[in-house]
């Protein structure tokens, strides 16, 4: 996680770095280069590469550097839940993974401000940013598509990993972990998406579904902690 971090901070100051300095050579005086069009391709390429370096730090960043981290903030609230639950961040083929003894809970976890909508057709719209939608943050994307593939991805992970195992049941769900609970209006979204503030409320109202066998749960977690290695993996405890 550090070394993310540390990597979300270098790109983000490189990426500024180009585009001054992309901007700085509009300035430069008459003859500085040969021509007017090496000017202008000195000057296109260190925007355009700088612009680019600076929305990979800013993935990173949002991710890894900014207090509190989205992996913290589900932590966190799914602790005071999720009994005999296991966390898996950023490590497998989807960002956050909790193991349940009665199956998988994938999460797409989403930081993005402003007033956010799901409207009649399923479109996500997001309102009330301005130009920080293009420099400040990413914008809201399709996190119901981006969901729907994390959980593609998980199965098919463990239809490799544990063969044994026939049915494995995996929940998805988009938890914004950022303030602004009253901006969001996520009702008529396709999977359950909420705030984090509302986690709790919402997995208390489910009635849990049976449990895993204890062969089948213990070939999942295997299968996870392999991936996982000697990375970190957080225990949520109930409160």
């Amino acid at each position: 996680m550090r070394h993310m971090a540390t990597i979300g901070r270098y790109t983000s100051f490189l990426g500024m770095a180009a585009l001054l300095g992309g901007f700085a050579l509009a300035f430069f005086p008459e003859g500085t280069f040969a021509n007017t069009q090496a000017l202008l391709f000195y000057q296109l390429l260190a925007l355009s590469g700088g612009w680019m370096i600076s929305q990979v730090g800013m993935y990173l960043s949002h991710r890894y550097v900014r207090e509190p981290r989205p992996d913290e903030v589900l932590d966190d609230t799914f602790k005071k839940v999720a009994k005999n639950g296991r966390f898996y961040h950023y490590i497998l083929p989807a960002p956050h993974i909790l193991l349940m003894p009665y199956g998988l809970i994938v999460i797409n976890a989403k930081y993005q401000g402003g007033e956010i909508v799901v409207n009649s057709d399923g479109k996500w719209i997001q309102h009330g940013v301005g130009m920080r939608k293009y420099f400040g943050q990413e914008g809201i994307g399709k996190p119901d598509a981006e969901i729907e593939k994390m959980v593609q991805s998980v199965a098919a992970f463990l239809n490799e990993n544990a063969p044994d195992v026939e049915e494995i049941p995996i929940a998805p769900m988009i938890v914004f972990t950022t303030k602004g609970v009253d901006q969001l209006d996520l009702k008529k979204a396709a999977v359950p998406a909420m705030h984090f503030k509302k986690v709790r409320g919402f997995l208390k109202q489910k009635q849990n579904p049976p449990n895993l066998s204890k062969e089948d749960y213990e070939a999942v977690r295997a299968a996870l902690d392999a991936k996982a290695g000697e990375r970190a993996v957080e225990e949520a405890e109930e409160a």
